[in-house]
């Protein structure tokens, strides 16, 4: 359900310019994201779809609405170069590990707080630009979460790099990969 509703946020805040339909659609989302990892872990169900789906949702989040942000002057756009430029360098370390036949580094918690700091950024962000006491409470929380995610982000990248470094420097070459 999150990849069918980028569109429709996309249209909603970039064509209608409704941030606050625009953050329906982005707490809709992240609420159904979050109940269907519950339900999985609870009901102990797992695909190998939903395991490739999922990730690649959350990376597109992570772009599509920064963008949709730095278009409409919400966010700096050298904020959004960090975030971006984050996963662009994640996504060069794929050749490597895959040279030591490893699809993927294990995930750090850091990373996974990262993203949420991030996701959790981008409704307290759109509510802040709704007019009154709405805005006025929720753009700092936006902000801090926001600061927080970047940070994160970043040294999350930095940890992934180590980790990249490690196993180049440990695991020889893979024939054929």
């Amino acid at each position: 359900m999150r990849l069918a509703l980028i569109p429709v946020f996309i249209w909603l805040l970039m064509v209608v310019d409704s941030p606050g339909w625009a953050f329906v659609v982005l707490f809709v989302s992240g609420a159904s994201d979050w109940l269907d990892g519950k339900l999985a872990r609870w009901l102990d169900q797992s695909s190998k779809i939903g395991a490739l789906l999922d990730p690649a949702a959350d990376r597109l989040y992570v772009v599509v609405i920064p963008v949709c942000f730095g278009l409409k002057g919400y966010v700096p756009w050298w904020i959004i170069g960090v975030v971006i430029a984050r996963d662009v360098l994640l996504l060069a370390t794929a050749p490597l590990l895959k040279s030591r036949g490893i699809t993927a580094l294990p995930t750090l918690y850091i990373g996974k707080a990262a993203t949420f700091a991030l996701m959790s950024s981008f409704p307290w962000l759109l509510a802040g630009q709704i007019d009154g006491i709405v805005g006025t409470i929720t753009f700092p929380i936006g902000w801090a979460f926001l600061i927080w995610g970047v940070a994160l982000y970043v040294w999350s990248l930095i940890l992934y790099w180590i980790q990249t470094v490690a196993v180049v420097r440990r695991m020889p070459r893979v024939t054929g990969a």
